[in-house]
């Protein structure tokens, strides 16, 4: 079925908009707030569900409730921060007339202070998964330039005894320095599995069910 003459021509007209180069950091500004709050909720919606059920106690509106508002507040920072980020490297390649390397960092240090800045669970971990990855890259970075020598064995296995041992040493030692969604994923693993009373704990639930 056709569209009508109106619909048409206004579809035209936003296309031939989207077209002009003119406006493209101001509407490449826009699509990025738009994928942030598509990509958001894709990564948020079931990391926060099954962390939800699986960890946190409360009726089911409550955790509804939970999911709803972590999935929110994900997408929302996501999308500000990539919104800030475009115009801020846009207005200094206005301002100086050609891009830089520096643009970047600047642009992501001060979208990052302001839309990432508040110490909250949502916060943390997308700081928390950036420093891992951003470590790793500059490690690489610094054996292709040849700031750090290129290691003779894959140092993979090494870095991952050494992690493992940090993590399960602070867990049983240090536990509340830990973050609080890696403290109840370790406490199911490695705390609750030292507890059982029959074969229905053991084997079918986690906990003892009270008696009805």
């Amino acid at each position: 079925m056709a569209a009508p003459p109106r619909l048409r021509a206004l579809l035209l007209a936003v296309n031939a908009l989207l077209r002009k180069r003119r406006y493209h950091a101001a509407l490449a500004m826009l699509k990025g707030f738009r994928n942030g709050v598509v990509y958001g909720v894709k990564i948020r919606t079931p990391h926060a569900l099954v962390m939800t059920f699986l960890f946190r106690s409360g009726s089911f509106r409550e955790k509804l409730r939970a999911i709803l508002q972590a999935t929110y507040i994900h997408s929302r920072n996501l999308a500000c921060f990539v919104f800030a980020y475009k115009g801020l490297c846009a207005l200094q390649s206005c301002v100086q007339g050609e891009t830089y390397q520096v643009h970047s960092f600047l642009a992501a240090f001060v979208g990052g202070w302001l839309v990432f800045g508040d110490n909250n669970s949502i916060n943390s971990q997308i700081n928390m998964y950036l420093v891992s990855r951003t470590l790793f890259a500059l490690c690489r970075l610094g054996v292709e330039k040849g700031y750090i020598p290129e290691p003779k064995r894959d140092p993979f296995p090494l870095l991952t005894a050494v992690v493992w041992g940090l993590v399960l040493w602070l867990f049983e030692y240090h536990r509340h320095t830990l973050q609080p969604s890696l403290q109840s994923s370790m406490t199911y693993l490695y705390q609750d599995s030292n507890v059982w009373h029959d074969i229905l704990d053991f084997l079918v639930y986690n906990k003892s069910r009270p008696s009805q």
